[in-house]
This record gives C-alpha cells, sequence and structure tokens, in this order.
C-alpha cells in the first residue's frame, strides 16, 4: 500500500516540514484555510511564505476534510504534522477532537511545530494537546530547534529536536523525518525542548531591538549570554532539564533566530526599535511572530513563580508598556551587579 502523512497548516515551516516528510511516503497533504496558499501550493510552491523555493511533487493541498480524504484515498497515513501557531491549537482540535482520536487510535503519531505558551493558561503545547488528548500522550511529539523553513527547502543541513514520551514513537518518527540534509534527534525532556522554542523567541526580540538601536556583537553576546541563564530559571519552574536548554533546541536555536537574517521574531524587534508599536507591526502581517504573545505569558509566569528575568521583563516594557528600549537597556546596565553564576 502507498503511504501518506498530512500536514495542518500552510505555513512557511510546515510546508519546509512536508517537503521532508515527503521523501520518505508517497503522498502529503497540506490543508490550508486560504485560498491563495491552496492554489499556490497545487502549483508547486508556496508563494505566499517561500517565493521562489519549488516543491516536491508528491506534496498538494486540501481546503476541507473531504478533500484531503479523498486525495488520501487508498494511502497509509504515516504520520500528522501541526504547524498551527500555539494561539489555533484549541479552538481547532477542539471543534476535530473525534478525528484526531481516531487516528491516534490507530496508532498514527503527531508532530507539533508549536513555539509558544499560552498567555491566558500558561500552558505549553504539550498541555494544550494533553487537555483533548490525555488518552494519547504518547502519540503525540514535539520539534524544534534551529531551523529556518527557506533554509530546509533549500536542503542546507538542519539538526532539530524530537521530544516525546515513547522510545518507539520517536524512533520512527525520527526516522520519517530524516534524509540526507535534515536529521532531528529524539529527546524525552518535552518541557524543555518546548520552553527553549518558546522562550527563545522572545530573546529573538530582544536581539531585534539590540540590533535597531545600533549595538553589535559584544551587545548581542552579552544578551543571548544573560538570557539563557534566565531561560534556566523558567526552566526550574517546569523540572526541565538544564542541558535541554544548551542543545538545539535551546542555546542552538537562539543563536540562529538572535542572529540569522531570515528570523520574523528579530525582524519584529528591528521594527520595534525603529519606533513602530507593536499592534500595528502585527496587523501588517500574514506570518505569526510568537514571540510577542509568549512575551506576555512569560511576564505572568515570572509574576507568578517570582522568577528574577530582567531581559525578559524589559523586552514586556518595551511591547507591552510602550518603554523606550533605550531607558531599558540603561536600566538593565544600571542594575546592581550579580554573582555570574546564580
Amino acid at each position: 500500500m502507498k503511504t501518506a502523512g498530512i500536514v495542518i497548516g500552510g505555513g512557511a515551516f510546515g510546508t519546509a516540514l512536508a517537503s521532508i516528510l515527503a521523501k520518505s511516503v508517497d503522498q502529503v497533504v497540506i490543508k490550508v484555510r486560504s485560498d491563495d496558499i491552496y492554489e499556490a501550493i497545487n502549483k508547486g510552491e508556496n508563494s505566499i511564505y517561500l517565493p521562489g523555493l519549488k516543491l516536491p511533487k508528491n506534496i498538494c493541498a486540501a481546503k476541507t476534510w473531504e478533500e484531503l480524504d479523498q486525495k488520501l484515498n487508498g494511502h497509509e497515513n504515516k504520520l500528522i504534522i501541526s504547524g498551527l501557531p500555539a494561539a489555533a491549537i484549541r479552538e481547532f482540535f477542539s471543534e476535530n477532537k473525534e478525528r484526531f482520536e481516531k487516528m491516534f487510535k490507530a496508532g498514527i503519531p503527531l508532530v507539533s511545530l508549536s513555539k509558544g505558551i499560552d498567555p491566558v493558561t500558561l500552558e505549553l503545547s504539550d498541555d494544550l494537546f494533553f487537555d483533548f488528548f490525555n488518552n494519547y500522550k504518547e502519540n503525540i511529539l514535539f520539534l524544534s530547534g534551529p531551523s529556518f523553513a527557506k533554509e530546509i527547502i533549500q536542503e542546507q543541513i538542519t539538526l532539530v529536536t524530537l521530544a516525546g514520551r515513547h522510545k518507539g514513537m520517536l524512533e520512527d518518527v525520527s526516522k520519517l523525518l530524516e534524509c540526507t540534509y535534515f536529521k532531528a534527534l529524539p529527546s524525552y525532556d518535552v518541557k524543555g525542548v518546548l520552553l527553549g522554542g518558546a522562550l527563545k523567541n522572545v530573546l529573538a526580540i530582544a536581539g531585534g531591538i539590540v540590533e535597531g538601536l545600533g549595538f553589535n556583537h559584544n551587545t548581542r553576546a552579552a544578551m543571548i549570554t544573560r538570557g539563557i541563564a534566565e531561560m534556566l530559571r523558567f526552566g526550574k519552574v517546569f523540572n526541565a532539564r538544564p542541558e535541554t536548554f544548551y542543545g538545539l533546541s535551546g542555546m542552538g536555536d537562539l543563536i540562529l533566530t538572535t542572529t540569522g537574517e531570515l528570523s520574523r521574531n528579530k525582524t519584529f524587534g528591528i521594527e520595534i526599535a525603529k519606533g513602530r508599536k507593536a499592534k500595528d507591526i502585527i496587523a501588517s502581517q500574514r506570518s505569526v511572530v510568537e514571540g510577542y504573545k509568549t512575551t506576555l505569558a512569560v511576564h505572568q509566569l515570572s509574576k507568578k513563580y517570582d522568577v528574577h528575568a530582567r531581559i525578559f521583563g524589559g523586552v514586556y516594557q518595551v511591547l507591552y508598556e510602550d518603554v523606550d528600549p533605550r531607558m531599558v537597556i540603561e536600566g538593565l546596565m544600571d542594575s546592581p551587579s550579580r554573582f555570574e553564576i546564580d
């Protein structure tokens, strides 16, 4: 029997992972909502998010479940990839709970690409999924790490982390998402991997602000290093493993998004440094800037658990209290010196 995979969401990263999965299965169907993305993918290119980059011929798009089922007819589904942002998980999987329960019951795994924290409930992506699928926790895995979608499509060598609870599931999905230039390394530290992926987006915004204000390498290095120290403090709240933050989904992703030119969160920070308002930037673009809402969630977490996180707090001041970023940086430099290892 021919094999297939499903990708939920036609964004850049979901499309990039579809191109990896397409090397292991006969057909990949991307479920989308928008007409323009639907038409573009079915012409062989996600020209909305990844213009100029051709997709494998065994990738197509579907707008409805009926169309998706038709395109999967005669294929054995091997994997579901959710490319939805954290804010969309609850609504989508609530509406489609029975469909996914049937797939989980059949043993099909799901990989979530979400990198965020719910600003209301302060839940990570695993909590959001497990709220709906408590009996299928072993089926749900989480991917994070230093990876720009464009470079994956361009076949640049990329290593990421795949976190989950079940050894067999981790091994099987890692093999499905492996090719000559892409590898997903298994991990059992779900909380650590998810925290690294979420928190680095806030620090990427900070990196963009720093760069936009004209600061250079010394400042960026200081921000990254102290940012990791603050990430570790949040890790303690969730009982995450410290070593995870020094791996691909922590330091690796942080370095990429604070230095690379393709980071949406860093670009967002650069625009903030120019004096633009956060809400205006968000309203003007189609791509999701996960770090914006995560900043609010992290602020709530730091208050709830008394986490000392001056860099994360500074980003919150800039985005949600309209404090001048230069004043925030001056405040950080004027604060009393602490032992580096605290």
